[in-house]
């Protein structure tokens, strides 16, 4: 079910602090903290309402009202298979098929990863609105997480901004990869395309991208991805642009010989809970069509 209210205990260290103060040292923002406190019993201490500037002591109970947002009217639920790796009342983590868009957009409103979801939270009786935490272009396969209710949205918005939700990626890339590497080049959009992407030295936006090479079979290699910034297509761009494209990218190396798709699967998912903190890590395997394009004698690079 997802979440409605948190409860804390006020540790020592917040004994004389005011309610306020110590929402924003759990990630509530000032936006959120207004909403919350504006609602009808949004905040109790010890089960008295309670204004925001109250001063709390050591063991006392603060319940806080999540606030809810009605779902978006033109998210139309749609009942489509999807798989969840891990789910709870904070947050969900799909792993997402190649060809399926995360959310609605021009030509796509009823077959993204956020219709289905709105349908098996309606089926539950539960409203949703689709939140997701960083993005999968809609041919990349593999993993995604949605917040499920506005503090943990804003938590982990917060987490993305900083940097600390870390994503591994596995690429399958045409000819024999160095065995590591560090690609630095400025990306910008392509003057006569409004989705293509191309290195730009004068008006790209920093790019670093590093690799590891983990086999070689049959023309390919086998690469693991980290991106530090995370521009648009930016893995796609950056392995072109060293002579490596991902084969089955419609934009950047356009050869479906092999798959029918670029060949990039978001493997891995690392980050701290947002409300209880605790290290979460998550991974999807490789999808079948990309271990199409190696086979079993492949060798470690």
């Amino acid at each position: 079910m997802i979440r409605n209210n948190i409860q804390y205990q006020i540790p020592p260290e917040f004994d004389g602090c005011t309610a306020d103060r110590f929402l924003r040292a759990q990630g509530f923002s000032r936006h959120l903290l207004i909403q919350t406190k504006y609602q009808e019993n949004g905040l109790l201490l010890d089960g008295i309402s309670i204004r925001s500037n109250q001063k709390l002591h050591a063991g006392q109970i603060l319940r806080a009202a999540i606030p809810h947002i009605e779902p978006n009217e033109n998210l139309v639920p749609v009942d489509l298979p999807f798989s969840i790796v891990y789910e709870d009342s904070d947050l969900i983590v799909l792993n997402k098929p190649a060809g399926m868009p995360v959310h609605p957009s021009h030509g796509h409103y009823d077959d993204t990863l956020s219709n289905a979801l709105a349908y098996y939270y309606r089926q539950r009786g539960e409203s949703f609105t689709a939140r997701s935490v960083g993005r999968l272009d809609r041919d990349t396969s593999g993993l995604v997480l949605f917040s499920l209710h506005e503090l943990s949205a804003c938590i982990l918005a917060e987490q993305m901004r900083n940097r600390e939700i870390h994503r591994e990626y596995r690429a399958i890339c045409t000819g024999t990869l160095p065995e590591a590497g560090c690609i630095r080049a400025p990306i910008a959009r392509a003057h006569d395309s409004t989705i293509e992407r191309i290195v730009d030295d004068v008006r790209g936006e920093p790019a670093v991208t590093h690799f590891e090479r983990l086999a070689v079979c049959n023309g390919f290699s086998l690469a693991a991805v980290r991106l530090e910034t995370g521009r648009t297509h930016q893995i796609r761009v950056h392995m072109k642009h060293i002579g490596h494209p991902l084969p089955g990218d419609f934009l950047y190396h356009p050869d479906y010989s092999r798959i029918a798709r670029q060949a990039l699967h978001s493997y891995k998912l690392s980050f701290l809970h947002p409300i209880t903190k605790q290290p979460m890590v998550f991974t999807a395997p490789i999808p079948e069509d990309m271990q199409a394009l190696l086979s079993d004698d492949a060798h470690t690079g």
